[in-house]
């Protein structure tokens, strides 16, 4: 692909820009000592799949710029959606104002996590696949972490409003849910989260389905997905239960269960084994609880499945969220990172009538939802997102993604032959590849030998660019990546690990 005009900078440009950042720029979730030791890959133009250095080199997206990028890069029809919006204006306040492009943005949201049939059914209904209450109102954010903290704030104070006097959270362990501090409580990595815990407030952890390291999966590690071999008995929804019931009879049931639906993405790219949400979030309905949908990687087709049928659907026209590919509907979907197609910053939080209603009052009341955001309601990002959905939503883009992940999954079979990968786990186009010092017994490489950084380091050398989580490798490619591409950032992860490790081969 041809490079952007005026992509490569003189040398002396180039270094200039790298001595500014090293010298005023704190990165986020970089140590920072490593970082000033070399000089960092200045990126400066992308088109599609494709990124250009300040040096004019090309490099591959391998991970949609940190999971936000659905489309590529200098998206033509987002371009203009935001080039239109700009004519008029840029931002406009929403505390006691409305703009155009997000009440037109709230309006598609809602419709969409209707479902199919535009309404919610009883699971497996002809009109509708999905069990559970229906998304009315759309609250705005930021981001990811603000998106979940609007959730939480809303279902801690529905509670009360309710008669429940100390709501309590459950989460996934391994969660991750955001930066700020109530998402922070809500999250269970230590090496994140445990620097912070005299700002937080508790919360529960239950056991999270990760079949590869799963106590209770009697399966000998073999080169398939340890979803596809596991031999257990849901024993981790048995832990679920008894932690539900368990907190009831102590008579401190929990208020709300918050999930990352289909896989968790900071704990390691963790998916979950067909069923396990739906039947996870039966049991937590049946004790009461709420249901916060954390999909701020999971949605907009990223983790969409590869085959079967979903309520009577097509493959190809699997469903946008995480919840409703399980056929469930949360009472809090948390919405970001691919909500603008990557470009601006904008989160939403959907939610039901039930949960608006309880902050309905007069003035005098104060009952109203005392929390906001400057950038509430961005109207340059709403108009992204307008432009994003547009994309999402017309014909053959579903089936582009299905065909993408099938070219995709048959790429990744290619790894297996490698001893240090223990796991190749992908749900729709979203993959982590686990790295272990013997795939036989799934030893993990300690965290201080950097194995997943110096595999990252070295493909990018080659060209393709992605960051790791611990031990694993992230692939993530945006949806306009052709079949070439993704075999080229799969092979660029096979000679990095070669590389790194040596050629040994199975």
């Amino acid at each position: 692909m041809k490079a952007p005009t005026r992509t490569a900078r003189s040398r002396k440009d180039a270094r200039q820009i790298a001595r500014l950042d090293r010298a005023f720029v704190w990165h986020p979730f970089t140590q920072m000592r490593d970082w000033l030791l070399q000089e960092p890959i200045v990126l400066v133009a992308g088109k599609g799949a494709v990124l250009w250095d300040s040096h004019g080199r090309e490099y591959l997206d391998a991970n949609s710029s940190i999971w936000t990028n659905l489309h590529g890069h200098n998206h033509p029809r987002i371009n203009r959606a935001i080039r239109q919006q700009l004519s008029q204006v840029a931002h406009i306040s929403m505390l006691g104002f409305a703009n155009e492009p997000a009440s037109r943005l709230a309006g598609r949201l809602v419709a969409l996590a209707a479902g199919p049939g535009g309404r919610p059914g009883k699971k497996g209904s002809q009109d509708n696949p999905l069990a559970g209450p229906k998304l009315t109102k759309v609250f705005y954010s930021d981001d990811g972490s603000t998106a979940v903290e609007t959730a939480l704030k809303l279902a801690y104070e529905y509670a009360r409003r309710t008669g429940e006097k100390r709501p309590r959270f459950l989460s996934l362990e391994g969660a991750y849910h955001g930066d700020t501090v109530g998402a922070v409580s809500l999250g269970h990595i230590d090496r994140f989260h445990r620097a912070y815990s005299g700002l937080l407030f508790p919360s529960g952890a239950v056991m999270a389905p990760y079949c590869y390291r799963c106590p209770y999966n009697r399966a000998k590690p073999e080169r398939v997905d340890a979803r596809e071999s596991r031999r257990c008995g849901w024993e981790c929804l048995d832990v679920l239960q008894r932690t539900l019931d368990s907190a009831r009879k102590r008579g401190r049931p929990y208020t709300a269960f918050v999930v990352e639906p289909g896989m968790q993405g900071a704990a390691g790219m963790i998916p979950q084994p067909d069923g396990w949400l739906s039947q996870a979030v039966e049991r937590v309905r049946s004790h009461g609880a709420l249901v916060i949908a954390d999909e701020v990687m999971t949605a907009f087709g990223r983790t969409a499945g590869t085959g079967g049928l979903v309520g009577g659907r097509r493959a190809a026209d699997r469903p946008l969220f995480g919840t409703h590919d399980a056929g469930v509907q949360a009472d809090f979907l948390c919405l970001a990172k691919g909500l603008s197609g990557g470009y601006l910053p904008i989160g939403a939080t959907l939610t039901t009538d039930a949960i608006f209603g309880a902050f309905l009052g007069s003035y005098a009341e104060f009952k109203t939802f005392f929390h906001g955001h400057s950038y509430t309601g961005n109207a340059l990002g709403a108009a992204a997102a307008e432009a994003n959905l547009d994309l999402l939503t017309e014909a053959g883009s579903s089936r582009r993604r299905l065909e993408l992940g099938q070219v995709f999954e048959a790429a990744l079979q290619t790894l297996w032959s490698c001893p240090w990968v223990g796991d190749i786990r992908r749900l729709g186009l979203a993959a982590g590849i686990e790295l272990v010092q013997d795939w036989r017994t799934r030893d993990p490489f300690p965290l201080a030998a950097r194995a997943g950084i110096r595999v990252c380091d070295a493909m990018a050398r080659r060209g393709v660019l992605t960051r790791p989580i611990g031990n694993v490798v992230i692939l993530m490619p945006p949806y306009c990546t052709s079949a070439a591409q993704v075999r080229r950032m799969v092979m660029a992860l096979n000679d990095a690990i070669d590389e790194i490790f040596g050629q040994r081969r199975l």
